[in-house]
């Protein structure tokens, strides 16, 4: 997993390359909480490029980090999602809470850039 801060847009964001099951999302909810209370952003991005498994614990971890940043009052989005990740966050109600943002739409930064 890669992290990014951007200062000057005030965002975190979070390059996961693995699947994220039990295992990985405890790993990723650390790190992630971490960076959280050390920049406080105004904008935390999951990057989901090369997620191709998440199972309920995933779900989790992302509702439990959008809890997180909503008491600093930060938003949570994620990028680069595949159609059967998308299926889970769907079904799940997940995007109720987290949308689904173009790459254009984070800061106007070119993604790949920051990463």
């Amino acid at each position: 997993m890669q992290v990014k801060y951007i200062k000057e847009d005030k965002q975190l964001i979070f390059k996961i390359d693995e699947e994220i099951d039990h295992h990985s999302s405890e790993k990723i909810r650390k790190r992630a909480d971490y960076e959280i209370q050390v920049h406080i952003p105004k904008k935390l991005i999951f990057d989901f490029e090369h997620v191709t498994f998440m199972d309920s614990s995933g779900i989790g971890m992302l509702i439990g980090r959008y809890k997180l940043l909503s008491m600093f009052g930060g938003k949570t989005s994620i990028v680069n999602v595949n159609a059967p990740i998308k299926k889970v966050l769907e079904m799940s109600g997940v995007l109720k809470l987290i949308p689904i943002e173009e790459i254009e739409n984070i800061g106007g930064n070119n993604l790949e850039k920051c990463i």
